[in-house]
């Protein structure tokens, strides 16, 4: 066997037989010498192993740094793979691979509702309204139903507007909460007792007045404090006396008796929550206070609203517990329009994509919501026309304040609960047909101002 260098760069040594070979046979075997020449098997082997990771890479630079989080040294380059160094292998792994950019894993929703919570809170809302049931031969609220009503409307409003400053004080700690709570409920009901009492004519109006009102305001406290199993706990003595009542005459003391017991619960339950969350810790400077002003487009709207749901309640009366039930899932679609959102704003790259995506959201969300009502509406007699656009024009505006913008929603409410409520004084009166047209106004004035609104990514980042 003879050894013959091959080539004028003295990198290859070229072994032939010492034997003659057969015609057509050259037995040759080449051997590079390490380090200058690059080896494509070896490097095409190594692409293989790393293609999943090199894929994704933008610049061979990422390249390198995996192939320096291999160990790679730089002997072992020049050994195995014959380039000179570093950066020249990874710039031919990264030429050889080609590119791929996987999607990334979907991220978590951040706005995933708790549906238990929310169907929960839709209960909750009607339940109260058992206590009439239970009461009603006591007081006969018939005759005398303007002292609750407008208790009624002013618990709402101020709910409303306390709800949402207890809010803004739960950023800063529970205690800061509890204190707003501790301050307003209180007041609210006092405020919304002291109006009633002129209307309420006997005794038992005015302490039927009183009672709603206290409860109200308890019921609240524990309902921004997240604790509705609790509430759900105290009202219990009202849902079994009205369970009883179709097979059973309770009497006046127990028709009495029962709804005091759940008020006693629900405001004894109140005060052991607000007691547990004065005795935290308090936070520490959490900013200014925020002004009262903040809040009172918020309680304009429960106003509004109470209103709108108190003129379709004359006519439908059964709509308006449909229409009470159906704020839980209305609540919980409120979350899911605003994941929706998010996962639009990550699927589209222009502005006008996400109008169109955020407009389809807006319209599922809507549609979602008002298509159960529909065969709620036929099964309770109610015409599902009014129905559906007042739950319409409520869940759009509660949409935008979930944004935070409460002053168009509150005066758009407004604007058309004062003409529904002012066209039955009108010579001649207005037929019913006034609170659906209000109500189809609004709507309209509203989703238009959601799309624009609500249509720009900045609002959901």
């Amino acid at each position: 066997m003879a050894l013959e260098p091959g080539g004028t760069e003295q990198d290859t040594l070229a072994l032939r037989l010492a034997q003659a070979p057969a015609r057509g046979d050259d037995r040759t075997l080449a051997l590079r010498l390490p380090g200058h020449v690059p080896d494509p098997e070896a490097v095409s082997r190594l692409a293989a192993a790393l293609a999943d990771r090199i894929g994704p890479a933008v610049h061979p630079y990422e390249v390198a740094a995996l192939l320096e989080a291999e160990g790679l040294t730089a002997e072992q380059i020049k050994q195995r793979y014959g380039h000179p160094n570093l950066f020249s292998l990874a710039t031919a792994l990264y030429e050889q691979v080609p590119r791929s950019y996987p999607e990334p894993p979907p991220a978590a929703d951040p706005w995933r509702p708790d549906t238990l919570r929310c169907l929960l809170r839709g209960v909750l809302f009607a339940l109260p309204g058992l206590a009439y049931l239970l009461t009603a031969p006591l007081w006969h609220p018939g005759r005398h139903a303007t002292a609750p009503i407008v208790a009624g409307l002013v618990s709402w409003a101020w709910g409303q507007a306390l709800g949402h400053r207890a809010h803004l004080r739960l950023a800063t700690g529970r205690r800061e909460a509890a204190r707003t709570l501790l301050t307003g409920a209180p007041f609210g009901a006092a405020l919304a007792t002291a109006v009633a009492a002129p209307l309420a004519g006997p005794p038992p109006v005015l302490l039927a007045a009183a009672a709603q009102s206290l409860y109200l305001a308890a019921a609240g406290v524990l309902l921004v404090l997240a604790r509705e199993r609790l509430l759900l706990a105290a009202l219990t003595p009202l849902i079994a006396g009205a369970a009883a009542l179709p097979w059973w005459e309770p009497g006046p003391l127990v028709r009495a008796g029962l709804p005091l017991l759940a008020l006693v619960a629900t405001v004894a339950a109140t005060g052991h929550v607000l007691r547990g969350a004065l005795a935290t810790p308090a936070a520490g400077a959490g900013g200014p206070r925020p002004r009262p002003l903040w809040s009172l487009p918020y309680g304009l709207f429960g106003l509004a609203a109470g209103v709108l749901v108190l003129l379709e309640g004359r006519h439908e009366p059964y709509a308006v517990i449909v229409l009470t039930v159906s704020m839980g899932p209305a609540e919980w679609l409120l979350y899911r329009y605003r994941g929706l959102s998010v996962a639009a704003l990550r699927a589209t790259a222009t502005p006008a994509g996400f109008l169109l995506r955020s407009a389809a959201v807006l319209a599922g969300c809507l549609g979602a919501y008002l298509l159960p009502l529909l065969p709620a509406a036929r099964l309770t007699g109610a015409a599902p026309a009014p129905l559906l656009l007042l739950a319409a024009t409520l869940w759009t505006a509660l949409l935008l304040q979930a944004f935070g913008t409460a002053w168009p929603p509150a005066v758009i409410c407004l604007a058309a609960a004062a003409v529904a409520g002012l066209a039955p004084t009108l010579r001649p009166p207005s037929g019913p047909a006034v609170l659906p047209l209000c109500c189809a106004a609004a709507v309209l004035a509203l989703v238009t101002y959601a799309l624009l609104l609500l249509g720009r990514p900045a609002r959901h980042v």
